[in-house]
């Protein structure tokens, strides 16, 4: 368990990224935050593992630990993974050598320049194989599709053998059938491991689906958590504002519901 208490963030611009925060997330659990663009879900999602730093509050994990704890902070990163929106791969290198990367928080920096261990290069290959791009291993990231990309980079979260997922918008930049797989794989992944994972998404059916639990945000509030059999229309006012108010309208449900899934897709 990762447990925010009255967490919240200013930007030094002024800027509020998200207000006094109290929440807690599990283990064996796939949560999704929903939202509008700036309403604090890569806030909230980035100051799970430090990335953003709260300007209050604190946040433990599971034994105790705080992450202001220099050392806990270590530990924590270590073992908490991130897949990025823009994949955050290196072009000219290969897909293995691209999960590899997922090793080098294992070792101290003198020791990043020597070549990975071969139980390192088993590891890394187990997991291309998981998210099924074994047979391109030795492609380089700019010869893979944008899907393919995304799968080396759930690949090389899987190298890091993380406690704890976080994915940061992981198919915005993907159509709806890729979208749609690499989600998959990402949920059976952490089914099998046990592993929780915290994803930001804009896809409201995606969420449906995959979600074991959905917290929406709005101006950097939580406004709504619970499981995804919960949302309806209301609660996607409630998120979304105005751009959600007509779908529950008797007689244009049809003509608003299409217009407003494509706007925030």
């Amino acid at each position: 368990m990762i447990n925010l208490q009255d967490v919240s963030v200013t930007y030094p611009n002024g800027t509020v990224g998200l207000r006094p925060t109290s929440i807690a997330f599990h283990s064996r659990e796939v949560t999704v935050l929903l939202g509008l663009s700036g309403a604090g879900k890569s806030t909230l999602l980035r100051t799970l593992n430090h990335l953003t730093i709260p300007t209050t509050g604190d946040i433990t994990l599971a034994d105790g630990g705080s992450l202001s704890d220099r050392e806990t902070l270590i530990r924590h990163r270590r073992r908490t993974a991130m897949i990025f929106q823009q994949h955050q791969l290196i072009p000219r290198h290969t897909a293995l050598q691209n999960t590899l990367t997922g090793r080098l928080g294992t070792y101290s920096a003198w020791r990043t320049l020597l070549p990975f261990p071969v139980q390192d290069r088993v590891l890394a290959l187990k997991c291309l194989d998981r998210v099924g791009l074994l047979d391109r291993a030795l492609s380089r990231a700019d010869a893979l599709s944008g899907g393919q990309q995304q799968r080396v980079g759930i690949a090389r979260a899987l190298a890091q053998e993380p406690d704890l997922i976080l994915a940061d918008e992981p198919v915005a930049s993907l159509d709806p059938a890729t979208s749609h797989r690499v989600l998959s794989r990402l949920r059976a992944i952490c089914q099998e491991d046990g592993i929780p994972a915290i994803v930001s998404l804009h896809q409201i059916d995606l969420a449906r689906e995959f979600a074991d639990r959905i917290v929406g945000l709005r101006e950097g509030r939580v406004i709504f958590d619970a499981a995804p059999d919960a949302v309806d229309d209301t609660i996607l006012n409630q998120i979304y504002g105005d751009a959600q108010a007509t779908i529950g309208t008797p007689g244009i449900r049809n003509r608003h519901r299409e217009p407003f899934k494509e706007a925030y897709a």
